[in-house]
């Protein structure tokens, strides 16, 4: 018998997009877009935000509050269109929302891809 000892591999890494920072950030962004079509895509990338808030400093930072914010204002005005379905105002309203949801999703990607902090983060608009 040969004494051939089982090859190791090297110890696993994290991989970076869950890592706190830009490319996290980034991933989130995705994941909410994403979820327009596979709708729990929004929640898997809140909870990232939640747990990785707070962990960066920097332009970082804000666009985690500011994709905590998407995510609740979000499902108020959804909640909101929805009443309003009935009274055939929320068709219109729910259109307005996609819309503004697309465009916060799109202005903070090209934010963080210019490596900038979102100007407004709390804000209910499109974070100014």
């Amino acid at each position: 018998m040969s004494d051939s000892q089982p090859q190791q591999s090297p110890p696993r890494q994290t991989d970076r997009w869950l890592e706190p920072g830009q490319t996290n950030a980034q991933v989130i962004y995705i994941l909410y877009l994403a979820s327009l079509v596979v709708g729990v895509t929004m929640i898997v990338g809140v909870v990232l935000a939640y747990i990785n808030r707070g962990k960066t400093g920097g332009f970082v930072e804000s666009h985690y509050t500011f994709l905590i914010r998407t995510f609740w204002i979000g499902l108020l005005y959804g909640l909101i269109s929805v009443v309003l379905f009935f009274v055939f105002i929320g068709v219109l309203l729910m259109f307005v929302v996609l819309v503004w949801f697309i465009a916060r999703c799109v202005l903070g990607l090209q934010a963080l891809q210019r490596g900038e902090a979102v100007k407004n983060p709390e804000s209910w608009l499109l974070g100014g």
